[in-house]
């Protein structure tokens, strides 16, 4: 049998940033371990809350302290490097469609608050991939909203790329599948 290797993740601290984690201070706000591995974003001073399907990966859990500071949750975040996921097909219709190699991702249908993650965060292939040409039905007057919310998606996407390097051995990206991503540099 032939040998075959694929991208893997491989645990390091050194890419992590200690921050404070959730919407406030507030009890209710706060998050326990339960929330490791999960995506997040950067929302206010020093502070980052889980993401929305759609949103874009600035980050995700490490680790979360059992003790506050101030009322906030305290915790790790990895903003680069390379992670599994779970494939969950295409932006705009999640739970359908299959996810490529090279194919930029955002935050999939996620996992509600105070719910432990089962399987790896999902992820989906973004709609508008860093890099894509607007097109010429894109400069139309009638279309230019749409227009403009594509090229924001791009900048966005651009901004916090995350692209899948790895399909593994299943390698056909359908919903369901594992995937390795690695947050691309711009």
């Amino acid at each position: 049998m032939a040998r075959q290797h694929y991208i893997v993740p491989q645990g390091t601290i050194e890419n992590t940033l200690t921050v404070r984690l959730g919407a406030g201070n507030a009890t209710s706000d706060n998050y326990s371990d339960k929330e490791v591995g999960k995506f997040v974003k950067f929302t206010a001073e020093s502070t980052f809350a889980l993401t929305s399907a759609g949103d874009p990966i600035e980050a995700a859990i490490v680790s979360v302290e059992l003790a506050t500071q101030n009322g906030w949750s305290i915790g790790a975040v990895l903003q680069e490097g390379i992670m599994s996921v779970t494939c969950d097909g295409l932006q705009a219709t999640p739970g359908t469609g299959t996810i490529a190699v090279g194919d930029y991702v955002v935050t999939g249908t996620v996992v509600a608050k105070g719910t432990a993650l089962s399987a790896y965060p999902k992820v989906c292939k973004a709609t508008n991939q860093p890099g894509a040409t607007v097109t010429s039905a894109d400069n139309v007057i009638a279309n230019l909203n749409a227009a403009i919310a594509k090229v924001t998606d791009q900048v966005k996407n651009s901004v916090y790329a995350w692209r899948v390097v790895s399909l593994g051995t299943a390698g056909t990206g359908a919903v369901g599948t594992t995937a390795v991503i690695q947050r691309v540099q711009c």
